[in-house]
């Protein structure tokens, strides 16, 4: 009778641990996967995106967590974003409803389903609920450093044990700037390269690390795919969820190069004719090419020291929009003493530019040259007193 009563409380105690086991095992149901979507055809797209998926077998719950989202109701929401203080937030999603918008923009995306220990999908999915809650939802987006791809990054590298990417996922030598080029090239968009060279300093001619290297969508799926954790492989299977749809021909890269060369000829050219309407065309022009630059130069020193944007500090196209050429602008047709020796400062400082042009710590757009040498022709005009 005692042994027959000791049987029942081995057996009891058996089932209770086992039951508990299955609590914690509970997590073997889960799956996780990273979504990596392809760049789309306007620039808040073009670098692609990725998020996170999780599924569970029992529950049947399948739902989508992005990292990319904002509020567009935000107070002062344009000011915020141009000042970086935007802030960005993770939000679910139905997997119909994210697979239907990617759909209708001809966008692939694919799914990397991760091979992990039930310990790491709980630890993954807890991590999860705890970005998910209250101002833990929230972070300041820097689309370098901290955006809706290094989230996942981190994410993933913080609660998988020995995970290392065992090879390097960029060309040796590539900069953060030729990362861009490769989207902003194949997406066809040269004047928003243009733009980009303009407002990004010198901190994106940096070459990455290979976990620096990941803030971009497809970069993390190549590291991802090349990565282990216990010498096993860390993808467990890789499937093609969408495909993308076919793309028109994109524009030439060199179109800016065409397009500001030929107008900064035409100005040229006219401007060394002798005839009263070239003269006079000439003065608008100068006093046009002042303001412009100048104005650019005070956007430059906004973004550089009035904004959260770090990618845009350390900024050497303020070498050629000087600031101060927005004053100058007032003075082309009478240009007293003070002011030609202005202009005659300003063309030393932009002939010396295009003399170290390749050798700057920073990569300036070669569709610039033309513009520059224009203005340093004009500089050197504007020092005469009656030419």
């Amino acid at each position: 009778m005692k042994r027959s009563a000791l049987v029942f409380l081995i057996s009891s105690l058996l089932a209770v641990s086992q039951s508990g086991a299955a609590q914690t095992d509970s997590s073997c149901h889960l799956r996780i996967s990273i979504l990596t979507c392809s760049p789309g055809e306007e620039l808040y797209s073009l670098f692609g995106h990725t998020a996170l998926r999780v599924t569970d077998s029992a529950t049947r719950l399948d739902v989508i967590y992005n990292w990319g989202t904002f509020d567009f109701e935000e107070p002062n929401f344009y000011m915020k974003f141009t000042r970086g203080s935007l802030l960005f937030y993770v939000s679910p999603d139905r997997i119909e409803d994210f697979l239907y918008e990617y759909q209708y923009y001809g966008r692939s995306v694919t799914e990397q389903v991760l091979n992990l220990s039930c310990e790491e999908k709980l630890q993954i999915k807890k991590a999860i609920d705890e970005n998910m809650s209250g101002n833990n939802r929230f972070y300041k987006y820097n689309f370098q450093f901290d955006n809706c791809t290094t989230r996942v990054r981190d994410l993933i590298e913080k609660n998988i044990n020995g995970m290392h990417v065992t090879t390097n996922i960029i060309p040796e030598g590539t900069t953060f700037r030729n990362m861009l080029y490769y989207y902003l090239d194949n997406g066809g968009q040269p004047w928003s390269k243009l733009g980009i060279d303009i407002l990004l300093g010198a901190k994106i001619d940096k070459v990455p690390t290979n976990d620096e290297a990941m803030f971009l969508p497809e970069f993390l799926m190549k590291a991802v795919d090349s990565s282990v954790a216990n010498n096993t492989p860390l993808v467990k299977e890789k499937k093609l969820l969408l495909p993308a749809a076919p793309k028109e021909d994109i524009s030439s890269v060199y179109e800016p190069l065409i397009t500001i060369g030929t107008i900064c000829l035409v100005i040229f050219f006219i401007s060394i004719l002798k005839s009263a309407w070239a003269r006079t065309f000439t003065k608008f022009a100068d006093s046009f090419l002042l303001c412009i630059t100048g104005l650019l130069g005070i956007l430059i020193l906004f973004m550089w020291f009035f904004t959260d944007h770090l990618a845009c500090a350390d900024n050497y196209n303020l070498i050629w929009t000087l600031p101060t050429n927005v004053v100058a602008g007032f003075f082309v047709w009478k240009r007293p003493l003070w002011v030609r020796r202005y202009f005659l400062l300003a063309a030393i400082v932009t002939g010396l530019l295009l003399v170290i042009w390749f050798w700057l710590p920073q990569q300036l757009n070669i569709a610039l040259v033309p513009f520059v040498l224009l203005m340093f022709f004009r500089y050197i005009k504007l020092t005469n007193a009656h030419k």
